[in-house]
């Protein structure tokens, strides 16, 4: 799936970005936007979100080829249960020493956490990825478009619009309804996410919110995984796959953002993520041999376009606030 990525916490508005998640709650609030980095130079933190995408989308088509052996539940269970040991062991989170609300942050975080991952690995299980991301991503443009309340981003809502009009052929002809109305759940949830990853990371150091809001998702999604899959979660190549499936789609792009985000503005690493849909074709192109018809590259294009057209509007407007008024 997509594991989006998160607004950067200590910031109001919400950026346009997927997956993956966490980088801003990765401690981003500690690091200076676009600090320079003599060793990379530009192309170094544009190089390490590409990568990240990348690993994201390709570890959301192996997870549609793990389907079959262990069901679009199982194949959650597995991803968040691994991905939450991986992080509960690195940042080892204090416990003690935090407030109901600070809990209350979290276990939301982790409910729109597995929401997000639940109702996209539901859609992929059902219509091609390329189409399901696209989907998903007006969940976090709407949260951009809503949140800016500017007459210019309604250009950019009916420009993704015509771009879902495209997708479905007019009425979803082409697309399994029922894959096409979780993706766009899936895209409610990842704009919770966002906004609930933001507040986590302005109450928890570093990546402890993460780590608990991860271990909250896994913990949700175990009764379904062995409701679905049962013993088939213990196989040892299913449970192989399985930590493959987190390692690409969580652990690994959360580390490659969170490195990018120390050198790079947050909203290029938004323009930049805006880009997945585009990466999610490719991998179900490459990997899943799923292959887009020429209307369905433009929907794509057509959504990557609003999505990068959002962001650069929210950049404009921030920039415009911060300049000083002429005495």
């Amino acid at each position: 799936m997509s594991t989006p990525s998160a607004a950067t916490p200590g910031t109001s508005s919400p950026a346009v970005a997927p997956a993956t998640g966490a980088a801003a709650t990765l401690g981003h609030a500690s690091v200076p936007d676009g600090a320079p980095d003599g060793r990379f130079g530009s192309l170094g933190p544009v190089g390490l979100v590409l990568a990240g995408g990348l690993s994201v989308q390709f570890g959301a088509a192996l997870a549609v080829s793990l389907m079959p052996r262990a069901g679009a539940l199982g194949v959650v269970t597995l991803r968040l249960a691994v991905a939450a040991v991986v992080m509960l062991l690195v940042c080892r989170p204090r416990l003690r020493g935090h407030s109901r609300a600070d809990w209350g942050t979290v276990v939301v975080f982790g409910i729109a956490m597995a929401g997000m991952n639940g109702l996209f690995y539901q859609a992929v299980d059902r219509i091609p990825l390329g189409p399901a991301v696209t989907l998903e991503v007006l969940g976090p443009l709407a949260l951009s478009v809503f949140a800016s309340r500017r007459a210019v981003n309604l250009v950019w809502a009916a420009l993704a619009l015509s771009g879902v009009f495209l997708l479905g052929g007019g009425g979803f002809d082409d697309l399994d309804p029922a894959g096409a109305a979780f993706a766009l759940a899936a895209g409610v949830m990842w704009a919770a996410y966002i906004l609930f990853s933001a507040r986590t990371g302005r109450r928890f150091p570093q990546a402890d919110g993460l780590a608990l809001a991860m271990a909250v998702g896994a913990l949700l999604f175990l009764p379904l995984g062995i409701a679905e899959s049962g013993s088939k979660l213990i196989d040892p190549v299913t449970l192989a796959l399985g930590a493959g499936v987190a390692l690409l789609s969580s652990v690994l792009p959360y580390t490659l953002e969170l490195l990018a985000l120390r050198r790079l503005p947050a909203p290029t690493f938004a323009v930049l993520m805006s880009l997945e849909p585009a990466i999610a074709a490719a991998a179900g192109f490459l990997i899943l041999d799923q292959a887009l018809s020429a209307t369905q590259s433009a929907a794509i294009a057509l959504v990557i376009a609003a999505s990068m057209g959002a962001v650069r509007t929210q950049v404009g407007r921030r920039r415009a606030k911060a300049l000083p008024e002429p005495s």
